[in-house]
């Protein structure tokens, strides 16, 4: 009982009694299933992005998307005349996130693959691809770079899923993945 003190006061050199020993053998087993199956996910589950970062300048980081949504744009969305950019397949391709927005949509092939660039102009933000199950940080400072490749066509919504302050309900961006043409 763990009301009074034990009576030895030396309780770790107490013996260990039969049932014990069993759950901690339980628990150590338990353990080592999920360790191997934390390992064996990384490889078969597909959960994991391959994705690299770097320090960039925030405003290096803006100029890479400006020139990017010049050179791919293909029309305007919303009534704020959102860009749309449709980058060829296997290019190096950018969204910037910022108060509280995600720019530009994108516009991708469905089973090509793309370098997707996500960084930060002003604070901390969350990608999170809905309804796909893709959530990473994105900081100021720093170029989040994930290699993807949509396998289905439909319209993907980018939500921002870190408090960035009172409009972060609104921050919400689009990526359209479209069959070849």
């Amino acid at each position: 009982m763990a009301i009074t003190p034990p009576q030895n006061r030396l309780w770790w050199k107490e013996p260990l009694s039969g049932v014990e020993i069993t759950w901690i053998g339980v628990a150590f087993i338990w353990g080592l299933v999920m360790f191997g199956t934390m390992v064996s996910w990384h490889f078969v589950g597909k959960q994991n992005l391959s994705n690299e970062t770097y320090r960039i300048d925030p405003n290096a980081f803006g100029e890479k998307v400006e020139a990017m949504t010049e050179r791919y744009q293909v029309r305007e969305e919303g009534d704020t005349g959102v860009p749309v950019v449709r980058p060829p397949p296997g290019s190096d391709i950018y969204m910037l996130s910022r108060l509280w927005e995600w720019w530009p949509v994108l516009e991708l092939e469905k089973d090509q693959t793309y370098r997707l660039h996500l960084s930060s102009m002003d604070w901390q933000h969350g990608f999170s691809l809905q309804p796909q199950n893709i959530n990473v940080q994105v900081h100021p400072g720093y170029d989040m770079v994930l290699t993807i490749t949509p396998d289905k066509s439909g319209e993907y919504a980018v939500v921002c899923n870190e408090f960035c302050g009172i409009g972060h309900h609104t921050m919400v961006g689009k990526i359209h993945v479209v069959d070849k043409k």
